[in-house]
């Protein structure tokens, strides 16, 4: 057993290099520019557009619920914020400054800022090429644009593959680690105890469908964020006089101007560009293919509707969770204590205001995220499984995915951690390459876009 655990943990190491090296990470830059160029650059020509047919929306309290048998497109942002908006925002953000420096937090910044599009893109065509399941229930996601829009059959099955055991994995079970060891050092609650009542609270929710999921992400995704945002807010206010030396050091560190003149600036900037690209990525989930799965089963949406709600959700995700997270580092110094655990680092950030509390701030904030993680990629799994098969195994995918949230409270994580992000990163291929080839489909006048 243990050669056989050393062999895949080898191999993955291999194919995890290949699929989350720079080439990779390069190549969504690339497409999230050739996306930006195509649609004039909407992310910023088309900010009051896209931020009045989103943020105005909901302030509105327009397109905030379904018809009954289906989710809005609010909805199914909801959803989709509430899988990118996990573990990923604070200890990701964390680790990844600790290994790329502060500079990776201004590449993370370019990864979202092109990534926008990347995310409008392939909202919009997940729109452009759904259909309709034998329930009547709007279905789509990378799978039926490679499909029917390239006419790979077996690509998408690629695709179908690797997004439904990433779902098992870091949708699931890494979520379900993140939470049990938080309560367990925090309140000292035992992880199998945790265990259980996920599974009872994950059964419940993803059991009840889409609906049921979309009803629950809608409600604890604004209290999280501001959760998460007041909390923020108050140790960067609290630091005030660090602010400006904190983004000194994002944007030196981005071209590491003082270490050039030593030699060693290539490497630590290569170093900063990696972690910075690779953690907005894995944050914001812009190319991975994920989000267009449920944006397809909003009722009454356009492309363009679906599109702007991708944009926006990058925008709250990274631009704002994310750089929250980094800020409250810097300004607190938390950088500095040699720390490259991104739980410890984000703990130091806000006890350095909070105190003790700061450690039940993070805790609880994992919690959150990381729950709402887990509910959104059950359903990123279940259409997936629905594509591969039939929709009949459902229910028993349903049920794996409950036993998956409750052994990942208890088990050691290490290599499924790995093995995991291996499969998030193969779905990823497949839908770049769709990305790329389906560029034609969408432009300015077919998405008649207004600036």
């Amino acid at each position: 057993m243990d050669t056989l655990l050393a062999a895949i943990e080898k191999i993955n190491s291999v194919t995890n290099r290949i699929v989350w090296g720079m080439p990779i990470l390069v190549t969504f830059l690339l497409v999230g520019l050739l996306y930006s160029v195509k649609l004039g650059f909407f992310q910023f020509s088309g900010f009051k557009c896209w931020m009045s047919n989103t943020l105005g929306r909901i302030l509105k309290s327009r397109d905030k619920s379904g018809d009954g048998s289906s989710i809005s497109s609010y909805q199914a942002m909801s959803t989709a914020l509430a899988a990118s908006i996990g573990t990923g925002n604070i200890v990701g953000v964390a680790s990844g400054m600790a290994l790329g420096g502060a500079g990776a937090v201004f590449w993370m910044w370019i990864a979202a800022v092109i990534g926008m599009m990347t995310s409008f893109a392939e909202n919009a065509l997940g729109m452009m090429y759904r259909q309709k399941n034998k329930n009547g229930e709007w279905v789509g996601g990378p799978m039926y644009y490679i499909e029917k829009g390239l006419n790979q059959k077996w690509l998408a099955v690629f695709f179908a593959v690797a997004c439904m055991l990433a779902a098992l994995g870091v949708g699931n079970m890494v979520q379900s680690n993140a939470i049990a060891g938080s309560l367990k050092v925090c309140f000292g609650v035992p992880t199998s105890v945790t265990g259980i009542i996920i599974a009872a609270l994950t059964a419940i929710t993803i059991f009840g469908g889409i609906k049921r999921i979309a009803s629950a992400t809608e409600k604890l995704v604004p209290i999280m964020a501001a959760f998460y945002i007041i909390g923020s807010l108050i140790v960067i206010l609290a630091n005030f006089k660090n602010i400006g030396s904190a983004f000194y050091m994002i944007f030196t560190g981005a071209f590491n101007i003082r270490s050039a003149a030593g030699g060693a600036g290539g490497y630590t900037v290569a170093l900063a560009m990696k972690y910075g690209i690779s953690r907005g990525v894995f944050s914001n989930e812009a190319g991975l293919g994920s989000s267009p799965i449920v944006y397809a089963a909003a009722e009454k949406s356009s492309p363009e509707q679906v599109g702007m709600w991708g944009i926006f959700q990058v925008f709250i995700d990274t631009i704002v969770v994310c750089t929250l997270t980094a800020v409250c580092i810097l300004v607190s110094g938390a950088l500095g204590t040699g720390s490259t655990d991104g739980v410890e680092i984000s703990t130091a950030a806000f006890a350095n205001v909070f105190g003790r509390f700061g450690t039940v701030f993070v805790s609880v904030s994992i919690v959150m995220f990381a729950f709402a993680t887990l509910i959104s990629w059950s359903y990123y799994g279940e259409r997936c499984v629905e594509y591969l098969g039939d929709e009949s195994y459902i229910p028993v995918y349903k049920a794996l995915y409950v036993i998956f949230a409750l052994f990942g409270c208890v088990i050691n994580m290490e290599l499924v951690w790995s093995v995991s992000d291996t499969f998030n990163g193969l779905m990823a291929i497949p839908n770049i390459i769709a990305l790329i080839l389906l560029s034609g489909k969408l432009s300015k006048k077919t998405m008649k876009l207004k600036k």
